[in-house]
């Protein structure tokens, strides 16, 4: 797959999860057995977007990078890196019973984009 099409993948699913968590967090909290019971939650819920949208952003931005360029290797590097930490800590809330039995779609979710993110950085190295 092209660098190209690689990142406007990656960065199109941040941007699905970036406007569901700010527009639509009391729909999609309660399927990972989460609630948003007050504005606080709330505001947590729409203020991590904030991080989603910028990982987007800086994704769909590298797209037209160079494929065997050192700043595409940098970035596929630091998005596999994200998703992995995404994945030790949704895997964490899943095992303490924080999330539901659908929050392990997370972790999986997390797992395939950095196995994703390492398959792209050695395919373009």
């Amino acid at each position: 797959m092209s660098i190209k099409i690689f990142l406007t993948i990656h960065s199109t699913i941040y941007f699905i999860f970036a406007f569901a968590l700010f527009f639509i967090p009391t729909l999609l909290w309660p399927l990972y057995g989460l609630e948003i019971n007050d504005k606080y939650a709330l505001f947590l819920s729409q203020h991590n977007s904030i991080f989603l949208v910028g990982i987007g952003i800086v994704a769909f931005m590298f797209r037209e990078i160079e494929a065997k360029s050192q700043a595409i290797k940098k970035l596929l590097l630091s998005l596999a890196l994200t998703n992995s930490i995404g994945f030790a800590i949704t895997a964490y809330a899943c095992f303490i019973g924080t999330f539901s039995s659908l929050g392990w779609s997370d972790p999986v979710f997390f797992a395939l984009l950095t196995l994703a993110c390492v398959w792209q950085l050695r395919s373009n190295a």
